[in-house]
């Protein structure tokens, strides 16, 4: 199940991403995750270490954060 969620992950930031996909690639969009790493790669990292249900719940509460207030930062997985 790990992997399954880890590939769709990175289809997403291939395809769909604005800050790695090809929107980005074709000139759609600049950067837009104010997060460094972005939201997809710190979510890849939570499943990793976490397992699927921990890791997706880190995301999520993740992307909760994000907001067009939000001064660009470094927010690493602990």
């Amino acid at each position: 199940m790990k992997k399954i969620v880890i590939w769709l992950l990175k289809k997403y930031q291939y395809y769909l991403s604005p800050d790695t996909g090809i929107p980005k690639k074709i000139g759609l969009t600049k950067k837009v995750c104010v997060f460094y790493p972005t939201c997809s790669d710190y979510t890849i990292q939570a499943v990793e270490k976490y397992g699927v249900v921990l890791g997706l719940f880190k995301g999520f509460r993740r992307i909760l954060r994000c907001h067009p207030w939000q001064k660009e930062h470094i927010d690493p997985l602990k």
